[in-house]
């Protein structure tokens, strides 16, 4: 069941939270801009977004960025792009975890975001959850694939 992923909107997306700040259906491009907060050591598996270029802009925190050779750190008031079709992966490196604007340009994120995603019930990061089963990756996987992200590789290790 996908969550609502209209402006305001606050989900929590495995253990961040992600507001939406500007909806991929408010434009003609389908930009979205995404508020996401994280904790540290949060890294997503090394995937690639088929249909759509990510751009990170840090807020607080650190995030160190793989992108398919290269890896760099990156802070507040810095900007990434992971272009579509490269491979990329980010891990946060800050103690106190990160915050950090996601741009993307055709929905595709913010749709598999409201997929996989609970409403949060309050602001903040959720409890965390343990690792994932299996099945819970397979099905974590499919739901990405339908959204033209696939996953790749593992996430970045400290």
């Amino acid at each position: 069941m996908e969550r609502p992923t209209t402006p305001g909107a606050r989900l929590w997306f495995l253990n961040t939270l992600a507001t939406v700040r500007v909806g991929h259906d408010e434009g003609q491009d389908g930009i979205s801009v995404i508020e996401r907060l994280a904790p540290h050591a949060d890294s997503p598996p090394m995937h690639v977004q088929h249909g759509e270029d990510e751009a990170f802009y840090i807020l607080e925190g650190e995030l160190r960025i793989r992108a398919a050779e290269a890896e760099f750190r990156i802070g507040p008031g810095e900007a990434a792009l992971a272009p579509r079709g490269v491979p990329h992966t980010y891990r946060v490196e800050s103690p106190d975890g990160a915050r950090w604007l996601n741009v993307t340009t055709h929905g595709d994120f913010v749709r598999f975001m409201g997929a996989v995603s609970r409403p949060a019930q309050r602001p903040g990061l959720p409890a965390p959850q343990g690792p994932p089963n299996p099945e819970q990756t397979e099905a974590f996987a499919a739901t990405a694939r339908e959204h033209g992200i696939e996953f790749v590789g593992p996430p970045l290790a400290s």
